[in-house]
C-alpha cells in the first residue's frame, strides 16, 4: 500500500511538471488577457508632458495665487467638449427611471416589474445559490432594467403601476396651471466612493497577525475606529455614502443677476430640445462628481456584461491636467488657442465671453452657445476658454501652488456639510460668457463652494489612460 502511495505521488509530480512549459523559469502568469485601448467616445486623448504651470504674463490683479511651476502630467482622455444639457440629461433619466422601476419592483405588486432576487431564482448556478444564503438583502435584489417603462397616461397597465408612477410627479396642489411634471425634488442619486486618502494613512492601513497572538481567530485586523460610528473596523471602514440631488438649479438665471430679466433661460434652458447642444449649467460640483461616478458605473457595467475588462474612473480633471490640456501642447501662452489676444488678425474673437465694455454680442454669444463653437485648440478641444467656466476636482487654497507635487499635482480636499465655507471652495478654470477676457487666460485660477451652482459654470471629464502613451499600442 506504501509502495502505491508512493508511485501516485510520482505520477502527480510528473503530470504536474509536463502540465507546465515554463522549464521551472520566471515567465510570468501565462494567458493573460489581450487589450488595447479604445477611444472613449466624445473625448480626445491628451498625451503625457510637462509644462511651466501658472503666469506666463504679468499677474495684473497682482493676487500672487499662480506663480510658475514647473509641473508634470501623465496621459488621460479628456471630453471634447463640455457636458451639453442633453448628456448630462442622460444621468437625470437613468436616476428618474432607477428610482421608478424600484418602487415597481419593491413590494413586488406590479406583475412584470418585480425585482431580481437571488433568493428567488430558478434553477440557481452554485454561486447564485450562495449568495441567496450568506449576502445581504440589499445585494441579493437588483434592479430589472428589461420592462419597458410607459410614461403615457392612456397606456398605465393597471391602478398599481398609475398609482406608484404618478407619486414621481408633482401632486396637484402644486402644479402650475394643472402642469404635470416630474418632482425634480426626488431625483436623488445614491452612490458610493473609497476613500483612498484616508485608506493610504499609516495609522490605517491593516495590521497583521500571523501567529495570532491575540487569539481571536483573525490574522489581520485595523485600528478601532476608522469610521467614527462604527467601533469595530475592516475595509467597509473607507467606504463613503453620497446622497445627491441631480437636477440642475435652473433659477441660478434668475438669481446670479440682480435688475436682470433672464427668466426664459430658467423656463427652457436645461430641457428644451433647442438648447440639447449646449453646455449644462446650474450643476454644482457636488453633482458634477455625482456624474462622473455614474458615467464610470454605467460604462464599466456594460463592460463587465459584455464580459470585457473594466477601465478606469472619469472624474473631473486636476487643476494641473486641466490647464496642461487649455494651452493645447504649447508653453508660455495667454490663451488656449496660442497668441496673446482675444481675437485673431480678421479681427473676430475667438472665444464667447464679455469684450470690451460689456458689449456681450461682439463674440458672436450672448448667453452661452453650443459647445462646438469656435475653433477648438492645438488638441482639439472646444471653447477651454469662455462659453462656461469648468469645475475641476482640485480644492482652492491661494497657496497651493508653493506645496503642491510637480508629479500630477493636485489639493485635493473632500470637504464635509459641517465644515468651514473657505474649505468647501473648488477650482474652477477657463472663464465664461459673462467675464472679461482676463479669467480666459490659461493660468487664470477662480473658484466656487462645492455646493453652489451658477449659470456660468459647467464641467467637462477626463479618464486616466492605462498604458504610457497611446503610441506603444
Amino acid at each position: 500500500m506504501k509502495k502505491l502511495i508512493i508511485m501516485m505521488l510520482g505520477a502527480s509530480f510528473i503530470l504536474a511538471s509536463c502540465s507546465s512549459n515554463d522549464r521551472g523559469e520566471l515567465v510570468g502568469v501565462q494567458n493573460r488577457p489581450t487589450w488595447y485601448p479604445s477611444e472613449p467616445y466624445g473625448m480626445v486623448y491628451i498625451p503625457q508632458g510637462s509644462y511651466n504651470m501658472g503666469n506666463a504674463d504679468q499677474d495684473v490683479p497682482y493676487s500672487l495665487v499662480s506663480p510658475t511651476k514647473t509641473v508634470s502630467v501623465a496621459s488621460f482622455w479628456m471630453d471634447q467638449t463640455e457636458i451639453t444639457n442633453n448628456e448630462y440629461r442622460q444621468f437625470v433619466n437613468w436616476v428618474r427611471d432607477s428610482i421608478l422601476r424600484f418602487r415597481l419592483g419593491e413590494d413586488g405588486l406590479v406583475e412584470g416589474y418585480e425585482l431580481i432576487d437571488a433568493a428567488e431564482m430558478e434553477d440557481p448556478t452554485f454561486f447564485e445559490e450562495y449568495v441567496s444564503l450568506n449576502y445581504p438583502d440589499s445585494m441579493q435584489r437588483r434592479l430589472d432594467w428589461g420592462p419597458y417603462l410607459e410614461w403615457r397616461t392612456e397606456r398605465y397597465p393597471d391602478a398599481e403601476y398609475t398609482e406608484i408612477i404618478r407619486s414621481m410627479y408633482l401632486p396637484p396642489e402644486e402644479m402650475f396651471l394643472g402642469r404635470s411634471m416630474i418632482d425634480a425634488r426626488q431625483l436623488n442619486y445614491v452612490y458610493f466612493t473609497l476613500n483612498r486618502q484616508k485608506a493610504a494613512q499609516r495609522g490605517n492601513r491593516v495590521m497583521y497577525d500571523y501567529k495570532d497572538k491575540d487569539q481571536d481567530g483573525e490574522y489581520f485586523s485595523y485600528r478601532d475606529y476608522i469610521k467614527d460610528t462604527k467601533e469595530i473596523s475592516d475595509r467597509s471602514s473607507f467606504f463613503e455614502k453620497g446622497v445627491v440631488n441631480v437636477y440642475p438649479d435652473t433659477l441660478v438665471w434668475v438669481h446670479d443677476f440682480t435688475y436682470s430679466y433672464n427668466d426664459p433661460m430658467h423656463d427652457r434652458y436645461f430641457w428644451h430640445p433647442a438648447y440639447d447642444d449646449y453646455p449644462v449649467a446650474g450643476v454644482n460640483w457636488q453633482q458634477a462628481t455625482a456624474f462622473c461616478i455614474w458615467r464610470t458605473k454605467y460604462r464599466n457595467d456594460y463592460l463587465g456584461s459584455s464580459g470585457e475588462m473594466i477601465e478606469h474612473e472619469f472624474r473631473l480633471p486636476t487643476e494641473g491636467e486641466w490647464e496642461y490640456a487649455a494651452r493645447g501642447g504649447q508653453d508660455n501662452m495667454t490663451y488656449p488657442w496660442g497668441g496673446p489676444y482675444a481675437l485673431n488678425s480678421s479681427g473676430c474673437y475667438l472665444g464667447n465671453f464679455k469684450p470690451k465694455r460689456g458689449n456681450l454680442v461682439a463674440d458672436g454669444g450672448f448667453y452661452p452657445v453650443t459647445t462646438t463653437a469656435y475653433a477648438p485648440n492645438g488638441l482639439n478641444l472646444y471653447n477651454m476658454a469662455g462659453n462656461v467656466s469648468e469645475w475641476t476636482s482640485t480644492a482652492f487654497d491661494a497657496a497651493s501652488y508653493y506645496y503642491i507635487s510637480d508629479i500630477s499635482p493636485n489639493f485635493e480636499y473632500n470637504a464635509r456639510d459641517t465644515d468651514e465655507e473657505t474649505l468647501k471652495r473648488k477650482v474652477i478654470r477657463g472663464g465664461s460668457w459673462k467675464d472679461v477676457a482676463y479669467y480666459m487666460q490659461v493660468s487664470t485660477r477662480d473658484y466656487e463652494y462645492q455646493d453652489t451652482g451658477k449659470s456660468y459654470i459647467g464641467f467637462r471629464t477626463v479618464q486616466s489612460f492605462m498604458g504610457r502613451d497611446l503610441k506603444d499600442f
